[in-house]
């Protein structure tokens, strides 16, 4: 993947903030050592795997999601001021219309495991919320006007949300 000047602003701008900066102001601001911090070492660990596992799996769906936009978008980025101009549907966007919507939602669940934290679960929740909002009455009715009849047979096609396994 071509790392760009624009690929860098959009990463800022929206995946290191709800992923990162926005979880860890949380953490801080609550000054919670987490729910977990009183069980045994077992509980810790039993927590800690299934956490790692999002995390790991959420960023990196979040970035083939963005590598394939920069390769195969003709130039653009994720972000809404910046789209691509082509419209990609291969990888993993032949199975899941929001990859990297899915990623940072996994992303979020498994910093919610790792600090046993409420208000980064309720932020998870919180996003989810948006992106059931955002995405079906804004972004698809966008993406509609841009790419035309292709876009609405891939909505046919492929799930918005939950993979397509086969």
């Amino acid at each position: 993947m071509k790392i760009t000047p624009p690929l860098v602003k959009a990463f800022i701008i929206f995946p290191m903030n709800v992923m990162g900066v926005i979880p860890g102001f949380l953490l801080w601001c609550s000054r919670e050592g987490g729910v977990f911090d009183k069980y045994p070492l077992g509980i810790d660990l039993i927590r800690s795997f299934p956490g790692g596992l999002l995390v790991g799996s959420g960023a990196c769906l979040c970035w083939i999601s963005v590598s394939l936009f920069s390769e195969h978008g003709g130039g653009g980025t994720p972000a809404p001021y910046d789209p691509p101009k082509i419209f990609v549907a291969r990888g993993v966007y032949t199975r899941v219309r929001n990859p990297m919507m899915t990623g940072v939602i996994l992303v979020l669940l498994g910093e919610a495991m790792l600090s046993g934290s409420i208000p980064i679960l309720i932020w998870c929740l919180i996003f989810i919320q948006g992106c059931l909002v955002l995405i079906p009455f804004w972004e698809e009715p966008e993406l509609k006007r841009r790419f035309g009849e292709p876009y609405c047979e891939y909505k046919r096609q492929v799930p918005r949300w939950i993979p397509k396994l086969f």
